[in-house]
Order: C-alpha cells, then structure tokens, then sequence
C-alpha cells in the first residue's frame, strides 16, 4: 500500500527538524536535509505499524468490519 503525506522540513541551527504534517508523533531530525527526509520514512512507518498494532490488540476477540477507505483530500 503506497501513503503519500506531507513532510515539513524546518531549519533549526545545524539540523532540520521534520515531522508529517498529517501524522501527530512522526517527528524526527537529521543532520541534512537528506538524513532528515530518510528519518522521517522510518519514524511515518513506525507510527504506521505501532498504530496498527494497538488497534489489533484492543479489537481481538470483537465482532468487526475492517476495509480500506480511499478519499481525496487537498
């Protein structure tokens, strides 16, 4: 499955900071630009997977629907 998010890179002294716009808790820094942007890949697909494990675990043993939802946003 391809996520496309919004990545805020932001100068700060001799590092970036950068987080998902639309993601709360995936945030990191780097030294350049390029360290930046690769850390923050793996802090989105952390959050994604830490996500997904606490909903597997409070929905275990419950009745569910699950289905991808697709939507276009701007």
């Amino acid at each position: 499955m391809i996520n496309e998010f919004t990545a805020v890179f932001e100068k700060v002294g001799d590092t970036y900071v950068a987080y998902a716009e639309e993601l709360p808790g995936a945030n990191t820094q780097g030294h350049t630009l390029e360290e930046a942007r690769e850390n923050l890949k793996d802090a989105i697909q952390l959050v994604l997977e830490s996500n997904r494990a606490i909903t597997e675990s409070d929905l275990a043993n419950k009745i569910v629907v699950k289905e991808p939802i697709r939507i276009n946003a701007v």
